[in-house]
């Protein structure tokens, strides 16, 4: 660890124990985002978990979105079926009709009567809710981009008027500069993993720089190299920052404690708690 990386660390670990001593919790813009639909409470990316999430009052749903080979919108984590659906290959080599035959498993493999959603099923979900969307634009197998995928997501947000509750979200930075080139008001956040960090040889701070070249008005980062000198310059950019995949009470308590501006959690009932919300029973 370079000594400045150990400076950022200790120095959030300082701001974390003030804040703790005073007895502060989430800061009021802390939204908390349901995590594939809140993963750990239902079968993810389903209609059931979005149901679920939207009733425990989670503040926004996190989706993924991929395309089908007769062009559909469908929202699944994986490029490919094994792992989530009782399907084989690739999503992009499936038409709507053929996913829609297959079921969605739990975490332990079990098999369950959901389907895989559309987006278009989603969002007429969320709609009357009143919540953000944040779906994230995918690559096929072999992280080949969908020709065209960009337009498609763009056009079913605004059939339902979902362009202000809409933020899109792409590790690919090709992806967020062409839904810049077809809308350039759209919310984009740049996705920033620790390992491109490594391999950059980056401080995490160097990810705010990388959202605002590419024209993001959101950065996501995983959580575990979020520190309070990325939460000030998120901040000082005008950056809003979101904290991804945070899962666990003390995980989740440092995150609301450095005011990260969004929560994406598998567990959206324990995040809501935490941020000072009981969640609603479902």
């Amino acid at each position: 660890m370079t000594l400045r990386r150990l400076t950022s660390r200790i120095a959030a670990s300082v701001v974390g124990l003030l804040l703790l001593g005073a007895g502060a919790g989430a800061g009021p813009a802390t939204r908390i985002a349901a995590h594939r639909g809140g993963a750990a409470l239902a079968p993810e990316n389903s209609l059931a978990a979005f149901r679920n999430a939207i009733a425990l009052g989670a503040d926004a749903l996190e989706l993924d979105v991929h395309l089908t080979a007769d062009g559909e919108l469908v929202v699944i984590h994986d490029a490919t079926l094994e792992r989530t659906t009782t399907g084989i290959g690739a999503v992009a080599d499936a038409t709507l009709a053929e996913l829609r035959a297959l079921r969605l498993k739990v975490r332990d493999g079990g098999v369950t009567t959901e389907i895989v959603p559309t987006l278009a099923e989603v969002l007429d979900l969320a709609a009357p809710a009143g919540l953000e969307v944040l779906p994230e634009i995918k690559t096929a197998r072999g992280a080949r981009r969908y020709p065209g995928i960009e337009e498609k997501v763009l056009a079913q947000l605004d059939q339902r008027h979902f362009e202000a509750r809409a933020t899109i979200q792409a590790f690919d930075e090709t992806t967020i500069r062409r839904l810049h080139e077809l809308a350039p008001t759209q919310r984009t956040m740049l996705l920033v993993s620790a390992s491109r960090l490594e391999t950059a040889r980056a401080e995490p701070v160097q990810a705010v720089r990388w959202a605002s070249e590419v024209g993001a008005s959101d950065l996501g980062m995983d959580f575990h190299v979020i520190d309070a000198a990325v939460v000030a310059a998120a901040r000082a950019a005008r950056v809003r920052l979101a904290a991804w995949t945070v899962n666990t009470e003390p995980d989740l308590r440092r995150m609301l404690v450095l005011g990260v501006d969004v929560v994406m959690s598998d567990h959206p009932d324990v995040a809501l708690g935490l941020a000072g919300r009981a969640a609603r029973k479902p």
